[in-house]
């Protein structure tokens, strides 16, 4: 990218903060735009500033990070979240995702992969922490969906299969509609033929069918 990625952060730990702090500004690629530590005040600040990326914290008073994230993505689509959490059940990960989470880090790991996820997440990929992602992404589709594992896959077109894979590293319509060169009508049809011969029903099923095709590896 030739600017900053512009980021807020939003911690009710001191200390988690602080470190979180320290990563951003020893990366020359990302500017930190500010910081809060309750969900209201998070909401607040990123209204304001409509970073680029959110980084937000599951477990925050007066305003979680799940209930945040959803207010973000609902008013301010521009504005990528990344949710940061101590969680590693299934639950919490796949109702982030339902929602459009764009990214899943957990604190344990967030030295190591938390400026990857940004960057992944700033160019319009989505990002799994890989010590959740296999649990994440295991198949729950319904039985005797054309999905379920275990039954012959429907083939897909090239581009049936290029939509759905965009959709899966969290693209909109209208910007896959500007990747391919087609119209925005023409990207939900090719969704919807390959939802349907998949037996897809959400967005977070599409992600694990990507992940099952190597598809994400590719972010």
């Amino acid at each position: 990218m030739n600017r900053k990625v512009r980021i807020v952060l939003s911690d009710d730990h001191p200390i988690v903060l602080e470190g979180l702090r320290n990563l951003i500004r020893a990366e020359r690629d990302l500017d930190l735009v500010g910081e809060a530590k309750s969900g209201l005040a998070a909401l607040k600040l990123i209204r304001e500033t409509e970073p680029d990326i959110a980084v937000v914290d599951i477990s925050m008073p007066e305003l979680n990070g799940i209930a945040l994230s959803r207010r973000v993505i609902g008013e301010l689509p521009s504005v990528r979240v990344i949710v940061l959490t101590s969680h590693e059940d299934q639950a919490h990960a796949r109702q982030a995702l339902e929602i459009g989470v764009r990214g899943y880090v957990l604190k344990r790991s967030a030295a190591e992969k938390l400026t990857g996820a940004i960057r992944a997440v700033a160019v319009g990929g989505l990002y799994l922490d890989t010590a959740i992602a296999d649990r994440v992404l295991s198949p729950v589709l319904k039985p005797g969906a054309a999905g379920q594992l275990g039954t012959a896959m429907p083939q897909l077109t090239d581009r049936e299969a290029e939509v759905l894979k965009f959709i899966a590293f969290g693209l909109s319509n209208k910007e896959i509609s500007a990747q391919l060169g087609i119209g925005i009508k023409s990207v939900e049809t090719y969704k919807t033929r390959g939802t349907d011969k998949l037996g897809l029903r959400t967005r977070a099923e599409i992600v694990r069918y990507a992940a099952r095709q190597g598809w994400l590896s590719e972010l």
